[in-house]
């Protein structure tokens, strides 16, 4: 049984027991948090779509870790000029951990 969530503007294809990396999202890891916006889910048998969303389909996960990723740097010059700029930025992340899928 699979399921396509989403979260954040994304949208993840989970299953039951995978590890995701989502958006942050402001909660403590150990807790659990409910995605209500499921697009699609297939229980091997039937797939039901939702339009947009599934009607009284939600997805349990479980907040393992609370994150940055690595960072990326952006370099932006001007050549001849003496102009320069250089940009740092780490995105946020929050891992978490599919318990349940309910359709």
């Amino acid at each position: 049984m699979y399921a396509i969530i989403k979260t954040g503007g994304k949208q993840y294809k989970v299953a039951k027991g995978d590890s995701v990396f989502v958006e942050k999202i402001e909660v403590e890891p150990g807790q659990e948090v409910t995605f209500d916006e499921v697009i699609l889910v297939n229980d091997g048998k039937s797939t039901k779509i939702g339009t947009p969303v599934v009607e009284g389909a939600k997805v349990v996960a479980k907040v393992e870790k609370q994150g940055k990723e690595k960072k990326v740097v952006t370099f932006k010059y001007k050549p001849k000029k003496h102009s320069h700029t250089k940009y740092g930025h780490r995105q946020p992340y929050t891992k978490v951990t599919i318990e349940s899928i309910e359709a």
